[in-house]
C-alpha cells in the first residue's frame, strides 16, 4: 500500500486533531519543550508538535519529506503568529549539523521511518545528554465504538490497510532506541476523549493512511459517503466522543 499524506494535506491540516496540551505539559516534566531549547521535530507533517513547542518558547526545526504537508504547516504556523523553521528532508538524512539539537521529537510517524537509520541520524544531531521523545496520539477501537466501526469500513474499502486494531502502545520503539544506545528510557500513557462532529470525523478519516493517503479520489468519495451513512445510522449524536490514547517514550542520547 503506497502512502502519500501529501495527497490529503488539506484534510490533514483541517481535521486531524493535534496533540493535546496535556502532552506538552507532561513532556516539560521530563525537560522537553522548555523555553530556549533547540528542538528538531522529525516527520513534522502539518507541524502539530513543532507549533506546540514553539508556542512554549523553543526554537524548532520541522523536518518532513512532503512539500504539501509543509505548506499547510507554514500556513497554520503563520496564522498562530509563531515561528518554526520548516525544511524538506527526511528523518534518515536531516542535513543538519552534528550535535546541533537539544531535543529530537517524532510524533505519530516513527513507523514510517527506516528506524535503524533514523536512530543513527538522531544520535548524530543530538548534543551530549540530549533527549529523544517519540509520541503517539491514536484513536482506540473498542467493541461497539465508532472507531471499531470506522476501521471495519476502511478495511472493507482498502483490504491492504493493516494499521487497525491498535492499542496505542509501542514497545517495539523502546527496542529501537535501546539497541541504538539510548539511556534512561521512560514511557507514559493516558487516555483522552476528543470531540468530533460527523463532518470533522469524516475529514479525520479521509486524512488517514487507509483512505485519503492511499485510495484514489473517486474511491475516497465513495468511502466518505458510506461513512456518513454509517454515522447517521449507528452514531446519530451530533458530537462524537472519540476514545484516544496518548503514549510517549523519552530517552537520553547515547554516551559518546
Amino acid at each position: 500500500m503506497k502512502i502519500d499524506f501529501g495527497a490529503t494535506a488539506v484534510d490533514y491540516a483541517k481535521h486531524r486533531a493535534g496533540f493535546p496540551n496535556s502532552l506538552f505539559n507532561k513532556l516539560s516534566e521530563y525537560g522537553i519543550g522548555l523555553p530556549g531549547q533547540n528542538i528538531v521535530d522529525l516527520g513534522t507533517g502539518t507541524g502539530t508538535l513543532a507549533r506546540g513547542f514553539a508556542n512554549r518558547g523553543a526554537y524548532v526545526i520541522g523536518i518532513d519529506p512532503s512539500v504539501s504537508l509543509l505548506e499547510q504547516a507554514r500556513q497554520l504556523t503563520e496564522s498562530a503568529q509563531i515561528k518554526v523553521d520548516y525544511r524538506v528532508a527526511t528523518a534518515e538524512n536531516t542535513e543538519l549539523s552534528d550535535a546541533s539539537a537539544d531535543v529530537v521529537t517524532a510524533g505519530q510517524c516513527w513507523h514510517w521511518f527506516d528506524r535503524v537509520r533514523a536512530v543513527k541520524e538522531i544520535t548524530r544531531i543530538l548534543r551530549a545528554n540530549g533527549l529523544i521523545a517519540i509520541a503517539h496520539f491514536d484513536w482506540i477501537p473498542l467493541k461497539g465504538n465508532v472507531v471499531e466501526a470506522t476501521e471495519q469500513l476502511i478495511k472493507a474499502h482498502n483490504p491492504a490497510w493493516n494499521l487497525g486494531g491498535g492499542n496505542g502502545l509501542y514497545p517495539q520503539w523502546l527496542q529501537d532506541i535501546g539497541e541504538g544506545g539510548f539511556r534512561d528510557i521512560r514511557t507514559f500513557s493516558y487516555d483522552v476523549f476528543v470531540s468530533y462532529t460527523h463532518e470533522d470525523w469524516r475529514g479525520r478519516i479521509r486524512a488517514s493512511a487507509g483512505v485519503g493517503a492511499s485510495l484514489t479520489p473517486e474511491k475516497v468519495e465513495i468511502f466518505d459517503q458510506e461513512l456518513a451513512l454509517l454515522l447517521e445510522a449507528k452514531y446519530p449524536t451530533p458530537i462524537l466522543q472519540v476514545h484516544h490514547r496518548v503514549w510517549a517514550a523519552i530517552a537520553k542520547s547515547p554516551q559518546p
